[in-house]
């Protein structure tokens, strides 16, 4: 299905919260809801600087990443053990279940969790019984793609690396990501070059505040297969023209992007220009629980404010599973899936 007939704008909402989905950005540490957080706490005697939960989310008034990332790791304290771990990805499939999501690839930091004396084991094991679950309770397959903290030196992720190898059959991808500005992926040329030798997935998060030189050079000497955010490439022509051509695909956090104020409001947010270039754009959460919204929340927000339609739509939900780290007969029953919603909406 090329084009789709036209929806109302009266219908379209619902089209967008039961259209099935893949999420392919999502960061599971930024799941964590301050009501957990404080119930995680209570159970492992961890001490909070904020009194209550209202405390703590009226915290979330962010004016750039790093910002956020401060409240993000400090949030992630509560996490101690395998069952915590469990429960907390265990709670974000419930949500994504409730937003038709039916493949997710989750993000994991294990250095911000071995940095306080968490064992590598202790959070894949327990992340990885949660997508276990997930798929037999709720049908929503989940694979995990460990993720490198920017910030940290290169060394410091060859040894991660290295500790996370016993589980490597639980990971399908590596990623990058924390602060951006100052820290260029090609600190990280030769550790991901290991990771590709290792037959995984690459990704990278480029071009959210940082420019769309990172971009590149996530592609180039990354040699990365999608771009974790990207939304800076529209400055860049010859660059738009390039995703466009090979299909690299953006995964494109719209709530989080408003928050955390790379566009002043989502009715300029350049999500529909992507698509209208051609690039294999998706909408993601990103850190759901600090970014105001789930999956739906940033599909039905984004809509309203942008005017994009259904054939907008179709391509978001047809881009995430043609971007996602699945297999071909699982590819196609997701995008049987998806053409059967859209007909019973013609």
């Amino acid at each position: 299905m090329n084009s789709v007939r036209p929806v109302s704008p009266e219908k379209l909402p619902e089209l967008l919260r039961l259209m099935p989905k893949a999420e392919l950005h999502i960061h599971i540490e930024g799941s964590l809801e301050p009501e957990l957080i404080f119930a995680l706490a209570k159970r492992n005697g961890v001490a909070l600087p904020y009194a209550d939960v209202e405390a703590l989310r009226s915290a979330y008034a962010f004016t750039n990443l790093q910002s956020f990332l401060d409240i993000y790791y400090a949030g992630a304290s509560v996490l101690l053990t395998e069952q915590d771990f469990y429960d907390m990805a265990h709670a974000y499939f419930l949500r994504a279940a409730a937003d038709h999501v039916v493949h997710a690839e989750l993000f994991f930091d294990p250095q911000t969790h071995t940095a306080r004396g968490v064992s590598m084991e202790t959070v894949i094991k327990g992340l990885h019984r949660a997508c276990t679950d997930a798929q037999a309770e709720l049908g929503i397959s989940a694979t995990l793609i460990m993720c490198f903290l920017r910030h940290l030196s290169e060394e410091e992720a060859f040894e991660t690396l290295e500790q996370a190898l016993p589980w490597r059959d639980l990971i399908i991808g590596i990623g990058l990501d924390s602060g951006e500005v100052g820290n260029p992926p090609e600190k990280f040329a030769r550790v991901f070059a290991r990771c590709r030798e290792l037959g995984f997935h690459l990704v990278a998060h480029a071009g959210e505040e940082g420019p769309p030189a990172y971009i590149w050079t996530a592609l180039d000497l990354l040699k990365v297969e999608r771009i974790d955010h990207g939304v800076q490439a529209a400055k860049d022509p010859a660059l738009m023209q390039r995703l466009a051509k090979d299909r690299i695909a953006l995964t494109v956090c719209p709530l989080s992007n408003l928050k955390l104020c790379v566009f002043p409001d989502l009715a300029q947010h350049n999500l529909r220009q992507l698509l209208d270039a051609g690039l294999a754009a998706t909408v993601n959460s990103d850190d759901p629980a600090y970014f105001g919204g789930y999956m739906n929340d940033n599909f039905t927000q984004t809509f309203a404010a942008t005017g994009m339609d259904a054939q907008h739509a179709w391509k978001l939900a047809y881009n995430s599973f043609e971007a996602s780290f699945i297999d071909e007969p699982a590819r196609r029953r997701h995008t049987d899936r998806l053409a059967a919603c859209f007909e019973t909406f013609r």
